[in-house]
């Protein structure tokens, strides 16, 4: 079954006032539909889940950076969590605001750091000392103090797929916690940086809230420390991670009583409190339209082929990920099961193995669902396959909010 915003009318799937046939129809397939009103208010559950606390949610814009969605955020108050200069022109393109943008990731490059400065984004998360000289010496070139916090890898294990697990002391992220205090006293003597943060993200698609909890309580620990050494700590950037269902038999936090139970947590610690959510605010939001191209039968196998494929939606083969598929008429005889697969020229290309669906036929369109986050955005052109279109829903609305790409768009720049 799909899940909320995605629900049957009459056998028909819709996603708001829309019946998604008629935009597989009309837009063509695939085609990434999301919808404005659940992406609004699954960011207002963050907002005002910290009630009067001191805070600001920044949305990560890696989950889905595309410019209408951005805009709508930034209409919302959001701020924005970026990885790199080109989604910091997004960022801005869109409206947001700079002073509302915290900069994270490990490789920031003397551009993107210029870019950064030039534009007055609120603060780095920085992930080692010599990117905290690198900005030192940009910001002092620049006349002006660069605001950062020093992103602290807590050794929590996240319990997620180990590709998305970012807070052990063998990933590439933060700074040991146990090094952090002498990290900090050096930074403090670096003229145009103020230390006067602590981020910590230890991960991505949690659906047990308890790592999180134990990385706050060991932050929390050493702010206290920090500041009995004379760093001036003022904010607290707690990342992201919070997960969504993607099988019907998973169940999504609660972020409110996730938020409520944070805020509780660094009650009398005096800190403004951040987070940077992105999945849990996209992933339900999206859904990935395809058009069922043939059926294939093999002795031990049987075969639903659609138009979409890895190079559009990579979760499957890049994280072994499961997305619900589900049929936009709901008047199929029968299941059947299946490997799901598209057009590329991969056996990774793959949405689904030897899974129990919908008995579709050649011309049937199918959803895969939660595709908000980390869909569009990982998309390639691999075999040469022009991305796909995006549609934003609105009630009984919808647009494009990016057209599907030429064959001339493919050979752009190229001699």
């Amino acid at each position: 079954m799909p899940f909320p915003p995605f629900s049957y009318r009459d056998r028909n799937l819709y996603v708001e006032d829309v019946e998604l046939e008629q935009i597989a129809r009309s837009a063509g397939t695939p085609v990434y539909v999301y919808s404005a009103t659940a992406i609004a208010e699954r960011y207002r559950r963050y907002d005002e889940a910290f009630g009067s606390t001191p805070h600001e949610v920044f949305y990560a814009v890696k989950a889905n950076s595309n410019l209408s969605i951005l805009r709508l955020l930034a209409a919302e108050g959001a701020g924005f969590d970026i990885v790199s200069g080109g989604e910091l022109y997004r960022v801005l393109r869109a409206g947001g605001r700079p002073e509302k943008v915290v900069f994270s990731g490990v490789g920031k490059t003397r551009e993107e750091v210029e870019y950064a400065l030039s534009s007055g984004i609120h603060s780095f998360n920085c992930e080692s000392e010599s990117e905290l000289t690198l900005i030192d010496s940009i910001a002092s070139r620049l006349g002006v103090k660069a605001r950062v916090a020093i992103r602290v890898n807590p050794h929590v294990d996240a319990q997620t797929h180990p590709y998305i697990s970012t807070g052990l002391r063998d990933h590439k992220f933060g700074i040991d916690i146990t090094a952090a205090e002498d990290v900090y006293s050096r930074a403090l003597q670096l003229e145009h940086i103020v230390a006067e943060g602590v981020s910590c993200h230890i991960g991505s698609q949690l659906l047990d809230t308890a790592p999180l909890k134990e990385a706050l309580d060991a932050v929390l620990a050493l702010v206290g420390r920090l500041r009995a050494r004379g760093v001036p700590i003022r904010h607290l950037d707690l990342g992201g991670g919070l997960g969504v269902p993607y099988k019907p038999d998973q169940v999504e936090p609660d972020v409110t009583a996730h938020v409520q139970d944070v805020c509780a947590r660094c009650a009398g610690h005096d800190l403004k409190l951040m987070m940077e959510p992105g999945r849990s605010i996209v992933g339900p939001a999206g859904a990935l339209l395809s058009r069922v191209l043939y059926r294939k039968s093999t002795e031990s196998k049987e075969f639903v082929v659609v138009d979409a494929a890895m190079n559009d939606l990579i979760r499957p083969a890049l994280y072994q990920a499961y997305h619900e598929i589900v049929p936009l008429r709901a008047h199929m005889p029968g299941t059947v099961v299946a490997d799901v697969v598209g057009p590329v020229c991969e056996t990774g290309d793959f949405f689904a193995r030897d899974r129990e669906m919908a008995n579709v036929l050649p011309g049937d369109f199918i959803a895969l669902c939660t595709a908000g986050a980390y869909g569009f955005v990982l998309a390639s052109n691999y075999n040469t396959r022009p991305r796909p279109a995006e549609v934003l829903v609105e009630g009984a609305s919808w647009k494009f909010i990016r057209t599907r790409e030429t064959y001339e768009d493919l050979v752009r720049g190229e001699e």
